[in-house]
């Protein structure tokens, strides 16, 4: 552990601070994800990182290291200049059992974590760092570095962790020690609680902003069930699709009125929730007073012989769709303008698109950058 963290940085990341662009314009992605409230995302290369504005879409700067510099993990402090690192790539700037913490206007690392072994993912909070490795997850104070927490997972390769983000009250996410298990951690009220979620390993989960809702799919993928955080109970499940699939990624919208999943089928979806985050309750109100059968779940036709026939045909269907080349890893988050998505793709591709909350359907794209290409933006 290197240096203290310095004062609170500005509230967006500095855009003043570009290094020249490596004359080779084609670097390879190692790494992308969205920052805490999807404004904005960043993208780990074999010399680097970058980050990006996401609407309007543009790079806000890069840095690219001498002599390479692979970065493995980039994961942003909402808009500051805080970012953590880890090494990745065949050249890594920094050892893959390291969290770098970079701060931009400096320019240079002002926190190093070590641990015993490769670090799988890492999320940030204003007020804590989260570091999983394949079967330890280790919560820190931002303020001070000290141990905060300590958490024994099942082996955990993909580095499966989430965290909620209102202050003084953190939810935290992980895989339980059983199959299928997931553990929830509710630090302000001191509780721990176990949800066997699935039958199978568990392959992604999502928290909602306020930590209220755990969306979890299993390595079947055809599954993606909700649950309150609270008590752990399923308040709803919705159907990806009848083949497995892995799925690559879950995210609520701010409102937790929507759901979105992308998978190796290529296709994002768009769920409706049921719930509400404030009641975690099903909206009877709201549902008795929308009569317009075009306004509710998708459920299959079949559904009032659900009890004759198996699960799969009351199951309940994506509102909207975007397809996708397959077997490319995509993520995805709800933009800031209505009704809209962010897709990411590990070939480079930012999409935006539209779904309509009525008819649903094939969502519209409404543009498509390369953000590693510029030049084939449309």
């Amino acid at each position: 552990m290197a240096h203290n963290l310095p004062p609170s940085p500005p509230d967006s990341p500095s855009s003043t601070t570009t290094t020249p662009p490596n004359p080779n314009p084609n670097p390879t992605l190692l790494h992308l994800s969205f920052n805490q409230d999807s404004r904005y995302f960043a993208a780990g290369t074999n010399r680097g990182f970058r980050i990006y504005n996401c609407d309007p879409f543009r790079e806000f700067f890069r840095r690219e290291f001498d002599g390479g510099g692979g970065i493995g993990i980039v994961r942003m402090l909402f808009g500051f200049n805080i970012s953590a690192l880890v090494g990745g790539g065949s050249e890594p700037q920094y050892p893959s059992n390291k969290v770098m913490i970079w701060d931009d206007n400096e320019g240079r690392c002002i926190v190093e974590l070590s641990f015993r072994s490769e670090v799988k993912s890492v999320r940030l909070r204003r007020d804590r760092i989260v570091v999983v490795l394949n079967q330890k997850i280790f919560v820190y104070n931002f303020s001070d570095l000290k141990l905060f927490h300590q958490i024994e997972t099942a082996p955990n390769p993909k580095g499966l962790c989430e965290v909620s983000q209102l202050s003084g009250s953190m939810v935290l996410v992980c895989p339980g020690l059983q199959k299928g298990q997931v553990r929830i951690e509710h630090y302000a009220l001191k509780r721990s609680k176990y949800v066997v979620a699935h039958d199978s390993r568990i392959a992604c989960f999502a928290l909602s902003h306020d930590g209220r809702l755990l969306a979890t799919a299993s390595s079947k993928g055809t599954l993606v069930r909700i649950f309150n955080t609270l008590d752990g109970s399923l308040l709803q499940e919705v159907r990806r699709g009848a083949d497995r699939a892995e799925i690559y990624c879950l995210a609520f919208s701010s409102s937790a009125q929507w759901l979105a999943a992308s998978s190796a089928k290529g296709t994002v979806h768009v769920f409706r929730l049921k719930l509400d985050s404030g009641s975690l309750g099903i909206e009877r109100s709201r549902r008795a007073s929308e009569p317009n059968l075009s306004t509710a779940p998708a459920v299959s036709s079949l559904s009032f012989i659900k009890g004759v026939l198996p699960k799969y045909f009351s199951s309940e269907w994506s509102l909207a769709q975007f397809h996708l080349q397959e077997g490319c890893n995509y993520i995805v988050a709800f933009g800031h303008k209505k009704d809209t998505v962010v897709i990411l793709g590990m070939d480079g591709s930012f999409y935006r698109c539209q779904f309509n909350p009525v008819a649903g359907g094939e969502m519209t794209q409404l543009e498509y950058h390369n953000v590693l290409k510029p030049e084939e933006s449309s």
